[in-house]
């Protein structure tokens, strides 16, 4: 509801600093994935009703700064941040017990910061960390053989995460395996790639999993991967691809010694055919 201008210069004294009492926020951050529905608590304590009260749901680091404003029953529109139109609101019901949290649809990347709740009556201030998440599974496949060894080289990737994730590799007993550097690349979207690869060899078992994870979200991803196929296990045996590779070569210098053959006997020279 927009309110009389009134109520607007009402709204701009709420803009001022109270020396209100600092009341210490949960302690972990509020964690909802991207476009979900996040509940930022905040609950007055003794808990009265509040229907009647003025209730200011803010984020110091915006301009303007207000996210929701809750004005003597009523919504208070005149400066919102507009990032949050029609995103947020109060429950009426739980204002009369107290329970002044505020709900916030669809979430986005750039919701992601600390909130402000603040009750100017009871001058007390209360703040709330949104920690927002986006998560994909990842993919994994074979990216070569190792020279070196007798083992193959894994790739793994995963793209649309948030925070920025790390990549782990897993052998069959759950160890975690050595691995070269992990690349994290963020995209326009504010959302991150990671891939990473890992050489395996025999004695790592036949199944590995790539793990993609967040620390701060407790979130993670996992694919396992089966490459009993692709490793040397003896010395008698040769890779598939580099025996296709073989037989490909084969035929191709039969098949061309065949026409050099016919083009002799047809008394045609050589240098002539080339040139």
């Amino acid at each position: 509801i927009n309110r009389p201008l009134s109520e607007y210069l009402c709204a701009q004294d709420l803009k001022q600093p109270f020396p209100g009492q600092w009341q210490p926020g949960p302690p972990q951050p509020v964690v909802v994935m991207v476009g979900d529905e996040a509940a930022l608590p905040c609950q007055l304590e003794p808990p009265v009703d509040a229907v009647h009260m003025t209730v200011e749901w803010g984020r110091p680091d915006l301009n303007p700064r207000f996210v929701y404003v809750w004005h003597d029953g009523q919504e208070l529109l005149v400066d919102q941040n507009p990032a949050y139109k029609g995103r947020v609101s109060l429950s009426t019901d739980k204002l009369k017990q107290g329970d002044i949290s505020l709900k916030l649809s669809t979430v986005k990347i750039s919701d992601n910061g600390t909130y402000r709740c603040y009750v100017p009556k009871q001058s007390k201030e209360y703040f709330v960390e949104l920690l927002v998440a986006a998560v994909s599974s990842p993919g994994a496949s074979l990216a070569g053989l190792d020279r070196t060894s007798s083992g193959v080289v894994l790739q793994c990737e995963s793209r649309g995460w948030y925070p920025e994730p790390e990549l782990l590799w897993l052998d069959t007993e759950g160890n975690l395996l050595p691995a070269g550097p992990t690349e994290t690349v963020p995209g326009p979207d504010g959302l991150y790639t990671v891939s990473g690869r890992a050489t395996v060899e025999q004695r790592h078992g036949s199944s590995f999993t790539c793990r993609v994870q967040q620390s701060n979200t407790n979130q993670s991803r996992e694919t396992h991967i089966q490459v009993q196929n692709f490793i040397i296990k003896s010395k008698d045996q040769i890779p598939v691809g580099l025996l296709k590779n073989c037989v490909q070569c084969l035929s191709m210098y039969c098949y061309n010694l065949l026409i050099f053959k016919f083009l002799i006997k047809l008394n045609i020279s050589v240098k002539q055919f080339l040139f």
